[in-house]
């Protein structure tokens, strides 16, 4: 399940993140939600308040590249999924 926290600071992130604003940039493109067992894979994520719930722990940045991972919000479930399936990070967030 990927549960994840939005973290404050850079070095409590299991990766840094940015948001794309077209799904053809994404390394993975997400979809929201709004309970823990919904969140199935990478691709599905259900946010989370605490660090002990959490699978994966995201730091947002400002520019496209200082992420190790680009994403972008899909509005359904069935479009969620990875883009670059070689990616590194690929099975890594619902650990």
């Amino acid at each position: 399940m990927a549960k994840i926290l939005e973290v404050k600071y850079e070095n409590k992130a299991d990766a840094t993140v940015f948001e794309v604003p077209y799904e053809s940039q994404a390394d993975l493109c997400w979809h929201e939600v709004h309970y823990p067992q919904q969140a199935e894979g990478d691709a599905l994520w259900c946010f989370v308040h605490y660090d002990e719930q959490a699978s994966f722990r995201v730091f947002r940045v400002k520019h496209e590249k200082q992420a190790a991972l680009k994403i972008f919000k899909v509005p359904l479930a069935n479009k969620a999924g990875w883009r670059n399936t070689g990616h590194a990070l690929r099975g890594a967030l619902d650990k």
